[in-house]
Order: structure tokens, then sequence, then C-alpha cells
């Protein structure tokens, strides 16, 4: 759904990385991607214990602060599509399903002494990789364009 928004709203319809206005939000994006991407790829092959833990936890939360201020920066600045709006819907509640599934495993991985162990959940290890190195590409994308525009 995320990379549906992207490519859809922010890319064809809005051209954000090519608005001066929408800088700010460009470089939310690329900050949100990171974030994921880093979160694809700790998740895909590592189980995070003991206080390790609570960085996982700190990157969630990092992303509802991404979230809460880029919603608020881009109804600043241009008026959404519909389609971009139901997409955000969709988009929170997915984030919400992440953060329901992840916090019975991140109380059992926090009450574990500290150390990374390293797993493998078959396909989605690797599909989770597949996302990350998107995620990590785009959010490069995005940073370049940040940069450009403030040009």
């Amino acid at each position: 759904m995320g990379a549906i928004d992207t490519l859809v709203n922010h890319e064809f319809i809005e051209g954000l990385p090519y608005r001066r206005a929408a800088r700010s939000e460009i470089g939310l994006h690329a900050v949100r991607e990171a974030i994921y991407g880093t979160l694809f790829m700790g998740l895909a092959w590592l189980e995070w214990n003991g206080a390790f833990a609570a960085l996982i936890g700190a990157l969630l939360a990092a992303e509802v602060a991404v979230t809460a201020s880029d919603e608020f920066i881009e109804n600043r600045i241009r008026v959404l599509p519909q389609n971009e709006r139901v997409l955000h819907v969709f988009l929170t509640l997915n984030f919400g399903a992440i953060i329901a599934l992840l916090a019975p495993a991140l109380l059992d991985w926090g009450a574990q002494a500290t150390s990374l162990v390293l797993v493998h959940h078959g396909w989605t290890s690797w599909a989770l990789s597949v996302l990350a190195l998107a995620s990590a590409a785009w959010s490069l994308r995005d940073l370049f364009a940040f940069r450009r525009l403030a040009v």
C-alpha cells in the first residue's frame, strides 16, 4: 500500500520530488523509508533480545512521530487526492496491526538477556529483505530530492 501511495500519489499525481513546496514532506518520507528499511531487514534475520528490543520499539515510535508530522505538513502544503486520503487510513490501520503483532514479541524479547540472535523465517525473511532494499533505495532517492530542492 505504501508503494502504491508513493508511486501513484506522490510521483505521478503530485510530483512531490520536483516541488520545492514539498521539500519538508519529501524529507519526512526519506526518514520513514529508512525506518521501514531498517525494521524490515532487522526483523527478517534477527531476534532483538533484552535492551535491543527497545531499539525496535524506538523505531516504531519514531515512525508514529514521522507520520504525525507528515500528516500535518502535507495538509498544510497541498490538497490530498481522495484516493491518498483513503490509502492513509489503510496504511494507519496496517501500522496498528504491525504494532499489535510485534508488541508480544517485543515484550518476550525484552525479557531475555541482551543479544542479537540470528533467525530464519523461510521465505518471509527473503521477502522482508527485498522490501528492506526497496525501502532503503527509495529513502536515498527521496534524500537526494530533499537536498536538490534546497537550492
